[in-house]
């Protein structure tokens, strides 16, 4: 009788795969639940996508042309070194190709950044409540997270290094400038200043996702001499292609190489790179995009206002408003919102968690959110 190589000989149970012990404690958490997952869950879609950080105001014209012309070769993997693409980024920042790196979304980037330099004993400094995406990759390769409370909204550059100091196994830091989840920012002095203050050991992974929609005088120049200090950007935000995953790092030449030993090189498609080279030589859209999320944010600022609710500054595309009560009243707000088919997300932590944070929307979504706040907060109110 043949017998099938592959089926268990005894009634034994099945072993698990040899998980790593880190995988092994880790608990079954994901950093977000997207708008899709909920959107199933309930049964029907939103009216309105402004919890999700996407560019509602679209790609350039021109990225769509190019995607048109471009979808015929999508049989061919992209260019594993993203040549072409890498030059039009290091001419935009001045900097040489050797400097840049592209990848498959700044999430990727941050996880090949964790991947290098942490490991289980090595201790890594934060924010308390900043981008949960970076914390989960920290987890993910048995790093410890030291954390640092916000003060007065904003990420505490001296707290953090302080943290990095008198902590001997801190040895990277996380810093986003302009900051998610409370679009605060700090001045590209002061944070110059602080990846100066910080020990020979400590590498400052500065994300800087959004600095396309703040003020002059954010994001400090590029210095690709000092190998301790990697710069994160995105083509998610003000350029619209958070669907197609590619962002870039901006890095001493060698980091660079060193970050080339363990990237997935054909991560980055082809149409992305494609779309990412249109995006970035269409100024004027890129220019319009930022106008509109300005006004976006202005009107975000009137909508609460009227309903005697507190918009926080925002150098950002979307706007951390203070609903007027804690954490379970700004929950209860949000879900109120969800049920009449709006998609919002808010801060994690207290006291970041009191405000809700709402997308730089179109007109039609931003009336949306006017019509419906004010139910939401009497079905918030009541139910407290």
């Amino acid at each position: 009788m043949l017998v099938d190589p592959c089926r268990p000989t005894t009634a034994e149970p099945m072993r698990e795969p040899p998980y790593t012990a880190v995988v092994r404690e880790l608990p079954a958490t994901v950093p977000f639940v997207g708008p899709e997952t909920r959107e199933r869950a309930r049964g029907r879609p939103f009216r309105a996508r402004l919890g999700a950080n996407e560019s509602v105001f679209g790609p350039s014209p021109a990225v769509v042309a190019a995607l048109a012309e471009a979808a015929g070769e999508s049989w061919r993997y992209g260019d594993p070194e993203s040549f072409e693409l890498r030059a039009d980024l290091a001419r935009a920042h001045g900097v040489a190709p050797e400097n840049v790196l592209v990848g498959e979304g700044v999430d990727a980037l941050l996880g090949y950044a964790v991947r290098l330099f942490v490991e289980p004993g090595v201790r890594v400094a934060t924010s308390l409540g900043a981008y949960p995406t970076f914390n989960f990759h920290v987890h993910g390769y048995g790093g410890e997270l030291v954390t640092v409370p916000y003060r007065d909204d904003r990420e505490d550059l001296d707290g953090l290094a302080e943290v990095a100091r008198r902590d001997p196994a801190v040895r990277v830091v996380y810093l986003a400038n302009p900051d998610n989840p409370m679009g605060s920012w700090w001045s590209a002095a002061a944070v110059a200043r602080f990846a100066a203050a910080l020990p020979e050991r400590c590498t400052l992974c500065l994300d800087e996702a959004y600095h396309e929609f703040a003020p002059a005088g954010t994001s400090p120049a590029f210095d690709v001499d000092d190998p301790r200090v990697l710069r994160f950007r995105t083509f998610s935000k003000a350029y619209g292609l958070a669907g197609l995953r590619v962002g870039y790092l901006v890095a001493e030449a060698g980091v660079v190489a060193n970050f080339h030993k363990i990237r997935n090189h054909f991560g980055v498609n082809r149409l992305a790179q494609v779309a990412a080279r249109a995006a970035l030589a269409d100024r004027d859209h890129l220019a319009h995009v930022v106008d509109r999320v300005a006004g976006a944010r202005d009107r975000i600022g009137k909508i609460a206002a009227a309903h005697d609710l507190v918009a926080l500054p925002s150098a950002t595309n979307f706007v951390a408003v203070d609903a007027g009560g804690d954490g379970a009243f700004a929950r209860r707000l949000l879900e109120a919102l969800v049920e009449r088919d709006l998609f919002l997300r808010m801060p994690a932590v207290a006291p970041l968690d009191r405000c809700l944070r709402i997308g730089a929307g179109t007109d039609a979504d931003l009336d949306l959110l006017a019509a419906a706040l004010p139910e939401a907060l009497a079905a918030a109110r009541a139910a407290g």
